[in-house]
Formats: C-alpha cells, structure tokens, sequence
C-alpha cells in the first residue's frame, strides 16, 4: 500500500509538501499541487485515517444514534445530518437499537458504541433513555447533543421544539372547525415528546370545556402499523368521532390508508390531523393537514452546534423553532354543519 512518503518521493517534493496539497491547508504551487495529484493517481494512494487521526486528535467522524432507520421523519434527520458534516468535509456514523432488549438499553448499548468507536461528536435521538442515561452517556463523552430532546440539566446541549404548543395547535385546528366529539391515536405513553404533546392537546380541550374522558384515546406506537390497528379499533368503536388527532404522520398515513379501505371519507366523514409534516404528507389523498415542526432547521442547528464543540467553527446557533399547522384538505368541518351550509347554499 503507497504510503505519503512513496507520493512525495514520485512527485518530487518534501513530504510537508504532499501532506499540504493531500489536505488543501497551506501554500503549495500549482506546479506541485499538480505532480502530487498525479503521483496520488498513479499509486492509487488513500490517506490514512488513522494517520490523520494521530496527527488532528479527530477522526472527523460524527456519530449518530437514532431509533430506527425506518420512515420519512427519520429520513429528513439523516439526510440533513449529512448534509450538514459533508459541508465541513466531515461524515456520518450511524447506529440503530437491535436485539432482544428493552429500547432503552439497545439505545444504551448504542450510544455506548459510538462512543468506543472514538467519534468526534454524537448526536443523541432517543425518547427511550431516561434523563440519568443522558447525563451518564453525556459524562463518558461531552461532546454530545441530544436532538428533539428537552434535556434541563444540559439545556446547551439541547435541541427540541416545544411540543405541548404543537399539540395545542392541533386541538385548536379540530376546534375551529367545530369538532367536539375528538378522538387521538397516541405514540408511547413513555415518550417525552409525546407527552408534551398530549397533553397540549388536551388542555386545549379542557379550555374549550371537553374533559379527558370524553375524548377516544388509542395509545399506539408511532409505527405504520400501530397506526393502521389504532384505525381499526377505532373503527370499531362504538363512539362517534369526528375529528381525530394523530400524534405522528407515519401513523396517520396508515389511518388514512384504512379508512379508505372502509369506505370512510375524509373529510367528509371525519376529519384527521397529524403531526410533524414530514414530506410524505403533502402527498397523501387527501392531502394530510399536519402540526408543522421545523425538523430540518432543529438538526441543522444541533448538528452545527456540536460541529462547534468538536472543531472549533463558529456557526451562527438558533434556538427557536416555531410550530405552526400546515392546512390540507384532511380537515374540514364536522358533517352535521357541512349538510347545514349545502342546504343553505340551494
């Protein structure tokens, strides 16, 4: 294997000299620019990372713990992540939760191999570890960020929309068209972000005067599939619905793939929002009306965050990440006023 000695020889310069045209820091002449990178072409030489590693103390490798590799939200994360290290000539690691485990110990297990893997930096998305985990994981490397994660005891390192107002604004949506028998399908009850917004959701309710045990609750999972059974129970129910808050967009495509299949219109029979608008929900039939949270802003400045800590760079940071509701035709008023308003259009 050609080592940078062997390309310096070839090319006729000192060594210092191929290791600065190789890393594009410092003053070469095009003339040695030039016989370096033909030498490199003519040995099929490869920079060594660890050679580089020795001599920056970096890896230039971030890594990045995310629960599953699985849906359009995940993918809008990973592909900004990249998007961002590749801007600084930098690269992703990822690592998922596996095996017969709880989640939070696959996610323990996962950070925990970043970390051995001598990673810059890690990016931390996870609703399975519980706040001691981070400030355990965050003590074997402090060069860490937790991403949609409101973290008090490291509120630096943190970067999370505010979900309880997100989840207002989904049962305002419902509201102002006149929705009070609500139903909700629910991630996991042990989800942070989850919380937040349920509970948001309600106290919006509460103000509008419907009480908890009013509303139809489903406790899903935020998958395809959890949201397509949550549909179906639903549709076995004998309360009536009109309006129903999804509490991601992965579950509410499902639910509307079923209700579909069930002859139920929407909206015309009852109306749906979820939460997130990820790309996926401009694209539904109909389109899916959505809480919007700015995911490609939140990881583009979490990720630049920890680019700070770990390089030295001095990105601009922002914190604040407005949530707003993105109206599609999923949501429309409930069906006892739609036949007032035709017959007062005859």
């Amino acid at each position: 294997m050609a080592t940078l000695k062997d390309v310096a020889e070839l090319a006729g310069v000192g060594m210092s000299t191929a290791s600065r045209a190789i890393s594009g820091k410092g003053p070469v002449s095009a003339d040695a620019a030039a016989r370096v990178k033909a030498a490199i072409e003519a040995l099929n030489f490869r920079p060594s990372s660890i050679g580089r590693a020795m001599a920056t103390q970096q890896l230039g490798i971030i890594g990045l713990f995310v629960p599953t590799f699985f849906g359009s939200y995940y993918g809008t994360i990973l592909t900004q992540i990249d998007t961002e290290l590749r801007a600084v000539h930098r690269h992703v690691v990822v690592a998922t939760g596996c095996g017969e485990v709880a989640p939070r110990e696959q996610a323990i297990e996962a950070v925990r191999f970043l970390i051995g893997r001598d990673c810059d930096g890690v990016v931390v998305m996870s609703h399975d570890l519980h706040d001691e985990d981070l400030t355990m994981l965050h003590r074997m490397h402090p060069k860490m960020v937790f991403l949609n994660r409101a973290f008090e005891q490291l509120p630096d390192a943190s970067f999370c929309a505010d979900h309880r107002h997100g989840g207002e604004l989904a049962a305002r949506t419902l509201l102002e068209f006149g929705h009070r028998e609500i139903g909700v399908i629910s991630g996991p009850a042990t989800a942070s972000d989850n919380q937040a917004r349920i509970e948001g959701f309600f106290g919006e309710l509460a103000r509008a005067g419907i009480a908890r045990e009013d509303v139809t609750l489903i406790q899903s999972d935020f998958s395809p599939q959890g949201g397509y059974a949550a549909a179906q129970q639903l549709l076995e129910s004998k309360r009536r619905v009109t309006g129903l808050f999804c509490a991601n967009d992965t579950m509410a495509l499902s639910v509307l793939a079923r209700f579909h299949q069930a002859g139920v219109s929407v909206p015309d029979d009852i109306s749906v929002i979820g939460y997130d608008d990820d790309y996926s929900a401009a694209y539904t039939a109909p389109g899916l009306t959505s809480v919007h949270i700015p995911t490609a802003e939140l990881t583009q400045n979490a990720v630049r965050w920890l680019v700070n800590q770990c390089y030295g760079t001095t990105w601009e940071i922002f914190r604040e990440f407005p949530v707003s509701v993105t109206m599609r035709e999923s949501v429309g008023p409930v069906p006892a006023l739609k036949r007032t308003s035709r017959g007062g259009d005859r």
